[in-house]
């Protein structure tokens, strides 16, 4: 297995949520994966002081930043293409509605960068699992906008406690044409017919075993997934 992990940044609040990051690598070394870090070479929507909260004054790259998370070894998603990969996991942290979308300035309504867009909308297409964690469903929602394709999604629950306003980023992705469900963090959705999986993470008020077990849950789905393509091969 050849899986791609989509990268954004560094650091929850302008990048890569570090901890689902690292526990994706992990997850997927534990099932014998091996694993694509990719980011694009493009600027950061800005700095965040992770101290603070504030902006600061200076520029970074996504894919420096990003190499920070994979230790150096990394691909340009500029480099790469679908038919490289076996399947795709996107961790999420906020770069993903700053620096992929301008989910978290401008709602769904925002633009996506096309590269993003175009490599997900290949990968569902070609029915190679796609796994979203935290804040990334919402990328995949707008990427598969006007494509035709319908896809159950999940960003948590209303129903437990959240510091995010689930309710409307989940009425966000429906205004995008897709299906938004609620699922708690001990849980994962699973849309068979798409081949895509998410996973709430962070997006709820969890521990770090909490999200490593919510991690693992998403990436022994997406073995599931290709064991059938596998054992066909």
């Amino acid at each position: 297995m050849k899986i791609g992990v989509l990268l954004h940044g560094n650091g929850v609040y302008d990048g890569t949520e570090i901890h689902e990051a690292v526990l994706t690598l992990l997850a997927l070394a534990e099932v014998g994966a091996e694993t694509v870090c990719l980011a694009p070479n493009i600027d950061q929507f800005h700095v965040v002081n992770h101290v603070t909260g504030e902006e600061m004054t200076e520029t970074r790259n996504v894919l420096v930043e990003s190499a920070r998370i994979a230790r150096g070894t990394i691909r340009d998603l500029a480099s790469l293409t679908s038919d490289e990969l076996d399947a795709l996991v996107m961790p999420g942290g906020f770069g993903t509605a700053k620096n992929f979308t301008r989910w978290a300035f401008e709602g769904p309504n925002g633009p996506i960068f096309e590269p993003v867009r175009k490599l997900i909308v290949d990968m569902v297409r070609l029915k190679k699992p796609v796994v979203g964690l935290c804040m990334s469903p919402t990328t995949i929602a707008k990427a598969l906008e006007g494509s035709g394709i319908s896809a159950h999604l999940t960003v948590g629950t209303d129903l437990e406690d959240s510091p995010y306003d689930i309710a409307g980023i989940a009425g966000g992705m429906e205004s995008l044409g897709q299906k938004a469900e609620m699922k708690s963090v001990r849980e994962i959705l699973v849309d068979h017919e798409n081949r895509i999986i998410t996973a709430p993470c962070y997006m709820m008020d969890a521990s770090i075993l909490e999200i490593r077990d919510n991690i693992k849950q998403a990436i022994e789905q997406m073995v599931a997934l290709l064991e059938p393509a596998e054992t066909a091969a």
